[in-house]
């Protein structure tokens, strides 16, 4: 034997055989075992004891095997076997059903536990095997036992204490076993329930339900796991047979028995369970918050996630229509401080439109419990959930709906799978509650979310169309007079001008011309509602009397401004004036009287006479005025002389200098498409062409993705209507633009995210947005109202934080700029001047 190093002598070994071994074990087993003594990796340590064992361990004769082997391997070996179940432990407990390598890992751990026991694996089998079925022989007996105890109205009261005793001691027992045999599980639970029932009236005022509850919640949401992360195993596998596919078969079906078994419970306990809907509440979230459209739905096959869905959807559906008349589960429900975390928002929204369906069929007490609900109602709770389901708002995710009776499902998006089950339940709503729903949806229309605004519209216009005229009527005059009493300036107001916009069109004709009475076009101080209006709802013979009311009004307006002091302070009278204009004279078509034309045009042109560039930059109100003069101006494109035209596009290139806000910068560009119309007169072209083409460059090459997109969608129109061919290549500077162009016409997709990127990218934004987006909603006071005063508290350090913060923020983006390039000459002077103010800030701290 050679006296080589320990790896030397392990790699020699590897090439012995039988014989060799025999006869040199007196020699290498010392050495053997001195190295097993002294190793402290973990894969030298196995290494070396399967040589022990395998090799050198048969050689051993009985008598000598204790004192020579057993006494030095066995005591490191233990120690060994200790520590690599507490890795184990470790690692199991951060397994979840997105931890497939993880749980990858700890199988190959387990591995080749067969050729460890060297064939003895079977033994150990057959003994677990017998000693489950000696426990479930075991388990029928106590429970045919327990089942012939009968207790009645007679028994006494320590008959109750003592089968109550049962019940709850077998539960403990429930909770150990729950992960060693799915049979012995599913048969305590078994038993459990069916003693509670048996005994109902008796043991009703004695059962912990709540303990009850909590721990078939609890396996409910094991079971649960369970399924999902075998079904992930199988789609990473890509096998769907084998003993993966059989536990999952197994597990799904003591899925079905926990769910009916809850439901049975809850059914026979409902009273007891006040203390307990917010488990089942939690219950119902969880599980809808591992089904798609959920962002946080695990990947697994279809066929397994109907199975699932079979089991839980399906199953628990009676659950829930048990819980409705329940009014702590109601109150659960509806809370206005659940708190849910980003996974639970949509199983939140899914969950209220469930139970929307439900309420229909539920007497009227019900629906009045859940529409008129403690803190909110039934609907507030949906707009308010919705809202905050943005991530799945944002993908092409899609619900199934059966749209007609006896079809398949569809699969339809999120948004419209909403509105269409909102719409359903408003259409059942009973006239009692129209109070709460009315308020409702004027809530979720004024609200912060665009996306919530527009979905309380499209019920509302729902509602509109579904109820009688008369309703329909009413609520547009509600609206229109909120429009006329709020600010122009207020930011409630364009989604009620959306909404009335669209509700004028649903109006009875004999409604339409009560809404002219009660607003008549005429006065100026209406045509806050007529600017918003389009003309086109109304019947032809009253849509040429408001046009030429609005037109006689909206002209009396400007030109009363126009002939006085012209002051900034009177002009957002006048913007509405011209706002009123548009409205009518866009939905004039060619009807619109060349009398009247010509009137709006001279007036147009006083307004370009006087406007100034660096003017209309300082003025937000100029900016506005601006903006409607140029979209009047598309109306009339046709008739603009070739002084008037010369103006417009003088002033639009003196202000594009200026950098204007991104407002102006659309109404410019959506004047500049209107170009291709007309042909530009000759005595013009020489200053309109050169401008019109580097217009159009300077918002092609703009930086905003919405300025850039809008220039691409204008200069198409443009380029597809004009009659000055040699005026489009002009309008392409670079071959930056030329391509951008060229890729925009042909729909060049450019490189995109996956959907795993776009996914994880949504997650963060919701969490950002739920931090942000409803301390808005918070802070929203009434529209037209000023804002309370609020007393005085002394900064937090939390303000101060973040303000130090925003300094450090601002010191390292301006070391970045000056790593791109060279700073201009100002900043030098600027960062003195910061300097200068952070060393009198320094000062007041250490004066304090």
């Amino acid at each position: 034997m050679s006296q080589a190093d320990p790896e030397q002598l392990l790699r020699e070994l590897d090439g012995w055989d039988w014989e060799l071994c025999r006869r040199e074990l007196p020699a290498v087993l010392p050495r053997l075992l001195s190295m097993y003594a002294e190793s402290e990796d973990w894969t030298e340590h196995i290494r070396i004891l399967r040589i022990l064992t395998e090799m050198f361990l048969p050689h051993i004769s009985l008598e000598d095997v204790e004192q020579s082997f057993f006494s030095k391997v066995l005591p490191k070996t233990l120690q060994f076997f200790d520590n690599l179940m507490c890795e184990l432990c470790s690692k199991a407990k951060g397994l979840t059903s997105q931890s497939t390598e993880l749980c990858s890992t700890v199988r190959n751990l387990l591995q080749d536990s067969e050729s460890v026991y060297y064939g003895h694996l079977h033994l150990i089998s057959d003994l677990l095997q017998s000693m489950f079925k000696e426990t479930y022989s075991l388990q029928k007996q106590l429970m045919e036992l327990v089942d012939l105890i009968s207790i009645d109205s007679a028994s006494t009261e320590d008959d109750i204490t003592y089968m109550v005793s049962v019940i709850h001691t077998v539960l403990e027992i429930c909770s150990v076993i729950s992960n060693m045999d799915h049979a012995l599980h599913a048969n305590t639970w078994k038993f459990i329930i069916k003693q509670s029932l048996k005994h109902h009236s008796l043991l009703q005022c004695h059962l912990k339900h709540s303990d009850i509850l909590s721990g078939l919640c609890k396996d409910i949401l094991l079971s649960f796991d369970s399924c999902l992360q075998l079904a992930e195993q199988m789609k990473v596998s890509e096998v769907q047979e084998g003993t993966d596919f059989r536990l999952f078969q197994r597990t799904v079906k003591l899925c079905r028995f926990f769910a009916n078994s809850l439901v049975h419970y809850t059914k026979e306990f409902r009273a007891c369970l006040s203390d307990s809907c917010s488990q089942l509440h939690q219950l119902f979230l969880q599980i809808y918050s591992k089904f798609p459209p959920s962002l946080y739905a695990p990947e697994i096959l279809e066929v397994h996630q109907d199975e699932i869905s079979q089991v839980f959807l399906v199953a628990l559906d009676p659950l829930i229509t048990q819980l409705l008349p329940f009014s702590p589960f109601m109150e659960q429900v509806l809370s206005e401080s659940l708190g849910l975390p980003p996974e639970q928002q949509l199983p939140q929204c899914l969950l209220l439109l469930t139970i929307m369906d439900k309420l229909s069929s539920q007497p009227e007490e019900v629906q009045t419990l859940w529409n008129t609900g403690k803190s909110l109602s039934l609907l507030s709770a949906l707009f308010l959930s919705f809202q905050q389901c943005c991530g799945e708002l944002s993908l092409p995710v899609c619900l199934p709906l059966v749209l007609s009776p006896g079809q398949p499902a569809v699969p339809i998006s999120l948004y419209h799978y909403v509105c269409v089950h909102l719409c359903s339940f408003i259409a059942s709503t009973l006239p009692p509650h129209f109070p709460q729903l009315e308020h409702a949806l004027l809530e979720a229309v004024l609200g912060s979310s665009m996306i919530t605004s527009l979905l309380a519209m499209d019920s509302w216009c729902f509602l509109a169309r579904y109820g009688t005229a008369e309703l329909c009527a009413h609520h547009v005059n509600v609206i229109a007079h909120l429009v006329k009493a709020w600010p122009s300036d207020c930011c409630q107001v364009p989604a009620l001008a959306v909404l009335l916009r669209r509700m004028l069109f649903l109006m009875a004709p004999e409604h339409q011309v009560e809404f002219a009475h009660e607003f008549p076009p005429e006065e100026v101080p209406n045509l806050a509602v007529w600017q918003h209006v389009s003309l086109r709802a109304l019947s032809p013979d009253l849509r040429a009397q408001v046009l030429s009311q609005l037109c006689s009004a909206g002209l009396q307006r400007c030109r009363q401004w126009l002939n006085s002091g012209r002051a900034l302070g009177g002009l957002p009278p006048v913007n509405t004036a011209l706002s009123a204009l548009l409205a009518a004279c866009s939905s004039a078509d060619a009807t619109l009287e060349a009398e009247l034309q010509t009137s709006v045009l001279g007036m147009l042109s006083q307004f370009w006479s006087f406007l100034q560039a660096k003017q209309v930059s300082d003025e937000p109100c100029l900016q506005k005025t601006l903006c409607l003069l140029l979209h009047l101006l598309e109306v009339f494109i046709q008739a603009l002389d070739a002084q008037l035209m010369t103006q417009v596009f003088a002033l639009q290139s003196s202000l594009l200098q200026l950098h204007p806000p991104d407002h102006v910068r659309l109404a410019m560009l959506d004047f500049l498409s209107s170009m291709g119309k007309v042909f530009i007169p000759q005595e013009a072209q020489r200053q309109v062409v050169p401008q019109l083409s580097c217009l159009f460059a300077s918002l092609l090459a703009d930086q905003s993705w919405l300025i850039h997109q809008h220039a691409l969608e204008a200069f198409t129109r443009f380029a597809e209507e004009t009659r000055h061919e040699d005026v489009v290549p002009w309008c392409l500077n670079s071959e930056e633009a030329k391509n951008k162009v060229v890729n925009f016409l042909a729909k060049t997709r450019q490189v995109e995210e996956t959907r795993e990127a776009r996914t994880e990218r949504l997650k963060q934004e919701r969490i950002t947005w739920s931090t942000q987006g409803l301390k808005v909603d918070g802070e929203l006071e009434s529209a037209g109202e000023p804002v309370a005063k609020r007393a005085c508290h002394p900064p937090s350090e939390e303000q101060y934080k973040a303000a130090v913060g925003s300094m450090e923020g601002a010191v390292e983006a301006v070391k970045l700029l000056l790593q791109k390039g060279p700073p201009p000459g100002w900043l030098a002077g600027k960062l003195e001047a910061l300097h200068a103010a952070i060393a009198t800030l320094r000062d007041s701290v250490r004066n304090r």
